[in-house]
């Protein structure tokens, strides 16, 4: 008992400052999201520097960044051997050149981001503790859900997706304490920075029927084969433009110049930064049946050629719209069917079905918690061997 107690309390203080640290970061992250976000919407002609934006950010990258420059894949190695380090100047990188990308319009997210951050600042407080391997190790995991947690208002979800995501069917549940805590304590942080988080309404959940049950177990395996379409373009993209291109500084302005010229082969601008009006639409009225495959497009191409930014908020826009667009034909709810498809397709490509079934319930609430399930565990089989994190292991 007296070990326990122990236990409790250091990883109370250290999870603890794990998570203010990451909760200011996301809050500080978000707050500039939004603001360069709105100076885009308001400043169009701020497109044309896309391409130069994203050869400055791959130049930093190229001279101090070295493995910073590797990511969440950096950090979820880090947990699994912890030969190397993981940098301090991760944090301030990842978050310059995630908002470049997001003000000059590169379709991309911002978990990277909070993870990354979380990452590199309990990676500092590690070293300043002087933890012990394994004491590091738990401490990794709780940047990650801390970053995860605070970034996405999903305390209970940033818990499990750090134990989940470092390797595909198999949980590591001797930091479930230290990640609670870490990210609960995020997520009350970013909140008291005065950082808000947009929510989305299920609507009236139908009661169970087996129509109903098939309708949404042929929706959610539509929903793993988009995970796993985004997934495998991104990183054929990703190999594709670096072979053609040994210099990061010109496949990134390259990048950029591609993504300027589909918004005006589209004629649209919607698929550009994180696509939070299209998730919108999505629950208000059915989307157009090709707008989760643009998305896929322009996010695909935008991190394929090494801009900065997450996957995650691209994937919620994909299974949103493309549940939206599915609603109609499978004669349900549209919002009833956006919602699974928010959490489905994330699960399916980030490989975590627990952490999105979880954070469905957050975002949600518990009533459709059985349809929720069905498309995280459906979307999770249907999305093939690999996700979005390469370092993941496999069982």
């Amino acid at each position: 008992m007296g070990v326990l107690v122990q236990f409790s309390l250091k990883w109370l203080l250290i999870a603890g400052l794990a998570g203010a640290a990451a909760g200011s970061a996301s809050a500080l992250f978000l707050a500039g999201l939004d603001w360069v976000t709105n100076a885009r919407e308001a400043n169009p002609w701020l497109l044309w520097l896309l391409p130069a934006g994203g050869a400055i950010v791959s130049f930093l990258y190229l001279k101090v960044g070295k493995e910073a420059g590797r990511g969440n894949n950096l950090i979820i190695e880090q947990i699994h051997n912890g030969s190397g380090a993981i940098p301090l100047r991760m944090a301030p990188l990842v978050l310059f050149g995630t908002l470049t990308t997001h003000l000059f319009g590169g379709s991309a997210g911002r978990e990277g981001t909070a993870v990354q951050m979380g990452g590199s600042l309990s990676e500092g407080i590690g070293k300043l503790l002087k933890l012990s391997p394994l004491d590091r190790k738990i401490i990794l995991m709780c940047g990650i859900s801390s970053g995860f947690g605070s970034v996405f208002g999903t305390p209970l979800a940033g818990t499990m997706f750090g134990l989940e995501v470092l390797a595909i069917g198999l949980i590591s549940y001797e930091a479930l304490l230290p990640c609670f805590i870490a990210s609960y304590v995020g997520h009350l942080v970013t909140t008291a920075w005065g950082i808000g988080h947009i929510h989305y309404e299920m609507g009236p959940v139908p009661s169970p029927d087996a129509l109903l049950i098939v309708k949404i177990t042929a929706a959610s395996i539509l929903f793993g084969l988009a995970a796993m379409l985004f997934t495998r373009l991104t990183r054929c993209l990703r190999q594709v433009f670096g072979r053609w291109f040994k210099n990061p500084v010109v496949k990134s302005f390259v990048g950029g110049s591609i993504i300027i010229m589909l918004v005006y082969v589209f004629g649209t601008r919607d698929y550009l930064g994180l696509g939070i009006p299209l998730i919108q639409q999505s629950f208000q009225e059915a989307a157009p049946p090709f707008a989760f495959l643009l998305k896929t497009l322009f996010t695909s191409i935008t991190l394929g050629t090494g801009f900065q930014g997450g996957e995650v908020t691209p994937l919620f826009v994909i299974g949103s719209a493309l549940g939206s667009s599915l609603a109609s034909l499978l004669g349900v709810s549209v919002p009833f069917l956006a919602a699974i498809g928010f959490v489905s397709v994330f699960s399916g490509a980030a490989k975590t079905p627990l952490a999105c079934f979880i954070m469905g319930m957050e975002l949600f609430g518990s009533e459709g918690a059985v349809y929720l399930f069905i498309g995280c565990v459906i979307s999770f089989l249907f999305s093939g061997r690999t996700g979005i994190y390469e370092a993941q292991l496999q069982k």
